[in-house]
């Protein structure tokens, strides 16, 4: 195979706290060389294009500050306060300002700059996410022939809803630069290909997509986590030690588990909203679960996340102080994040997994809850329809996230569900778990990457077929 080149906003490589992005692209550049590189989280004064290299369990990354005004247009502000919200549904909270457009823009140049000595010939270079769309582009104009592959790992918006953004044609053109672009679900391939087909007439065919003399491959390529290694972290001292300690701390109730970064996108209020609708709804179970919410900051800068973290401390507040009796509270509401080895163990330890996004690319913690589950009593996953993972995981119980009335009884159904059920409808959903595995979705994607361009295949070589999600 060839050397891979990956690129995404931030680097992660070695340590035992990475997620399955992490797992899959280190994997794949120990096994075949390369680098990882990206933005290293730091701010200098002066962008001057200096790499920071190093090597961690084999992966050797590459590293460059951003200055400070880069960090407020193009993460904080175009990435993040733009891109974000819209490719989300929110609308109501993107803004639109031009000097986030152009800090986005001057931020990609930088990176293509910095990454461009980094590029052999023979290598395949491959783009992770919405924080680097042009990139393509700007390697384009740099010079680089090699083939290069986009994913995005977020949901892309309705073509009414992607209109809004002022340059949307002319960022969705940069895409083009790119031989191969993947989204983890056919509806949001479906999306990108009515926006394409609609608003710069372009055309699709076999799932190729051809515009303005340029030609991309669409792959719809659903992403999974190490199945097994988060089987067998279920089982490891920390998750035992975890999963003990809140059995304990339970008192014989059932554990309804949350674990998301504290973002709007997550459905986090509307999930209070639901719980506590339960809760009303159902007084003779009232004192018999406990919800607990791990939901880590992020992005505090941002205003809108500010915004988030008071109103939920502020739901959580109102919903304990009217239901709470002097031996139970009804929301453990945690800010802050644990080691997956831990989170493993409380994932077994519940017996219900609420992942209840208002939209969301793939969603892993979904996965994860599934993995770490005891075969022979294996909990029950509440799963929003609009998320990603849900074109995959059928057998969870899908509920509309914005409704709290589907939500209290996804709820209720769940606590009640016999052994049977709970086991036909956990084994369904493992056996897609494990096939569709962090190391399929990066094989099958390389596939693509690596196969040959549409004007090989009119020479005579085969030509390549979109994914399609069973």
């Amino acid at each position: 195979m060839s050397r891979l080149i990956v690129v995404s906003n931030r680097v992660s490589a070695g340590g035992g706290a990475q997620g399955g992005l992490a797992v899959a692209l280190s994997a794949a550049l120990r096994a075949n060389g390369g680098i990882w590189f990206g933005w290293s989280g730091e701010v200098t004064d002066e962008f001057t294009g200096h790499i920071n290299f190093q090597r961690t369990d084999g992966v050797a990354t590459a590293t460059v500050d951003l200055e400070e005004q880069d960090v407020e247009e193009y993460y904080d502000g175009y990435a993040n306060r733009t891109l974000w919200p819209l490719f989300h549904y929110r609308i109501d909270l993107a803004e639109y300002e031009r000097s986030f457009a152009g800090g986005y823009e001057r931020a990609n140049q930088r990176f293509a700059e910095t990454v461009l000595p980094l590029i052999e010939p023979e290598d395949v270079v491959w783009v992770q996410d919405y924080h680097m769309i042009p990139l393509g582009r700007e390697l384009r104009n740099r010079g680089v022939r090699n083939r290069i592959g986009f994913f995005l790992h977020i949901p892309w918006p309705p073509r009414r809803l992607l209109a809004t953004l002022p340059e949307a044609a002319a960022l969705v053109e940069t895409l083009f630069a790119y031989d191969v672009i993947g989204f983890h679900t056919q509806e949001w391939l479906d999306s990108f290909v009515d926006f394409v087909k609609a608003e710069m007439g372009a055309t699709v065919i076999d799932g190729v997509a051809h515009c303005n003399g340029r030609t991309a491959q669409l792959v719809a390529c659903p992403i999974g986590i190490d199945a097994k290694a988060f089987g067998e972290m279920a089982e490891s001292p920390a998750a035992r030690e975890a999963h003990d300690q809140l059995k304990a701390s339970l008192v014989g109730r059932s554990l309804i588990v949350g674990v998301d970064r504290l973002d709007y996108s997550k459905g986090l209020e509307e999930r209070f909203l639901g719980y506590e609708r339960f809760l009303e709804e159902h007084p003779e179970e009232r004192k018999e679960v406990v919800l607990l919410q791990i939901a880590p900051p992020s992005r505090g800068a941002v205003e809108s996340y500010q915004r988030i973290r008071s109103k939920l401390e502020g739901l959580a507040g109102r919903i304990n102080g009217a239901h709470a009796a002097l031996d139970w509270v009804p929301i453990r509401y945690v800010n802050q994040g644990y080691p997956r080895d831990v989170l493993a163990g409380v994932y077994r330890a519940a017996k219900i997994g609420l992942v209840t996004p208002l939209r969301d690319g793939m969603n892993l913690v979904a996965k994860e809850y599934v993995a770490a589950q005891d075969p022979e009593d294996p909990g029950v996953l509440i799963l929003s329809r609009f998320a990603g993972a849900a074109e995959e995981m059928s057998d969870a119980l899908l509920v509309n996230p914005y409704s709290a009335e589907e939500i209290s009884d996804a709820i209720q159904r769940a606590l009640v569900m016999p052994l049977a059920e709970r086991k036909a409808r956990w084994n369904a959903m493992i056996g897609n778990v494990r096939d569709r595995d962090v190391m399929w979705w990066l094989e099958t994607f390389r596939n693509f990457l690596e196969a040959p361009s549409e004007d090989d295949a009119v020479a005579g070589a085969a030509p390549v077929n979109v994914v399609q999600i069973v």
